[in-house]
């Protein structure tokens, strides 16, 4: 499955999603951001019993207020509608999965 690129238009169809949520915030010019992309994308494509997706702050920047985003990459995991995780900074993709699966 790809990534879903997130905005205000979209966003209720991630809230409200059956299936477990990544999102990763990110802005275009953030060196750690496209250290993560590239895993998040490879997570998506491995495994479609989540919903990824991604939420450009610069221009989205609504919602990262929603989700009190203070540095980028964060990144969110949400089930049911509910933020159950949430962490800021780069991350190996086992620290990733480990957000999704525990």
């Amino acid at each position: 499955m790809s990534v879903l690129n997130v905005d205000k238009n979209n966003f209720e169809l991630v809230r409200t999603s059956e299936k477990t949520v990544l999102l990763d915030l990110y802005a275009d010019w953030c060196g750690p951001c496209r250290m993560v992309s590239p895993i998040v994308e490879e997570i998506a494509a491995e495994n479609p019993q989540y919903l990824i997706g991604k939420i450009n702050v610069d221009k989205e920047p609504e919602l990262a207020q929603r989700f009190n985003v203070m540095s980028i990459p964060t990144l969110i995991v949400i089930q049911n509608g509910k933020v159950i995780r949430q962490s800021e900074g780069a991350r190996p993709k086992a620290q990733i999965l480990a957000m999704l699966k525990s």
